[in-house]
């Protein structure tokens, strides 16, 4: 055997082996039905998924009523293990499937992933019965996002606005305080069990700000009430605003895809995902 085909034999990737080939092929169709649901094996696949996040949803606020007959807590905690079996096939599959396994695991959605599914197996069933664990049960509805191709536009459209939205957070940081403080200038003396402190006029202010008004703290001097009505006149466009940048948002987005769909059905006229 001659150098050249010694180094030929060596070089050659131990992919050429046939049940490295299956496994390749296996991995690629499972990632397939996981990431891409323009197929239709991937669109029922996130179709089950998004019904069982819904309805495992559903029973957590099922197990909440009272006077429930035993075979319900039985039917609840036998579908709570169907459940979490398969959100635990799919994380291991999503580990098994994806190029690069570290980097899934410590991405937002395989840290959701995982927070779903760890106390189950770590407490069992016992954390049906721990009031603080329900939050972590919440957290499924995250889950939703992969699937949900609303969400994903709804996420492509916080990315467009991210900037603009911190920097009016800020300015409504700062009317809030401004506001609170200017009512406790005025109430403060008249009212002085419920506007003791600035922040105890920052309760106001944000239930002001928002229009929520639920009517526990309410201004009684004339000035106060002014100060009122002008606070909640601006209030209604301090509403408006995130609500507009998310619309011009939301349309820029579908214009993008707009024009994505007609170029890809100008080079693609038989593609069946547009079909």
């Amino acid at each position: 055997m001659t150098p050249e085909t010694i180094r030929g034999a060596a070089s050659r990737p131990d992919d050429d082996t046939p049940g490295k080939r299956r496994r390749h092929s296996l991995r690629l169709r499972l990632r397939a039905l996981l990431e891409h649901q323009n197929t239709k094996a991937g669109h029922r696949f996130a179709l089950f998924i998004q019904a069982l996040i819904i309805l495992s949803l559903i029973a957590i606020a099922v197990e909440t009523l009272p006077g429930l007959p035993d075979w319900a807590h039985t039917a609840l905690g036998g579908f709570e293990w169907f459940v979490m079996i398969v959100f635990t096939l799919e994380y291991a599959a999503r580990l098994w499937s994806t190029a690069h396994p570290l980097r899934y695991a410590f991405s937002f959605y395989g840290l959701v992933d995982l927070a779903v599914i760890a106390p189950f197996w770590l407490l069992g069933a016992d954390m049906r019965e721990i009031r603080g664990l329900v939050l972590l049960r919440l957290l499924r509805l995250f889950k939703l996002g992969r699937y949900a191709r609303s969400l994903k536009h709804l996420r492509l459209a916080w990315k467009l606005v991210v900037d603009d939205v911190i920097a009016f957070a800020g300015v409504v940081a700062l009317f809030i305080y401004l506001s609170a403080l200017g009512i406790w200038e005025f109430e403060h003396e008249v009212q002085p069990e419920k506007f003791a402190t600035v922040f105890d006029a920052l309760w106001w202010a944000i239930i002001t700000l928002t229009t929520v008004g639920y009517g526990d703290v309410y201004p009684v001097t004339t000035g106060g009430r002014i100060f009122t009505m002008i606070i909640v006149l601006l209030g209604l466009g301090l509403v408006a605003v995130p609500s507009g940048l998310l619309a011009s948002a939301f349309q820029e987005i579908r214009r993008r895809e707009r024009e994505r769909r007609q170029r890809r059905s100008r080079w693609h006229p038989h593609d069946p995902e547009e079909a």
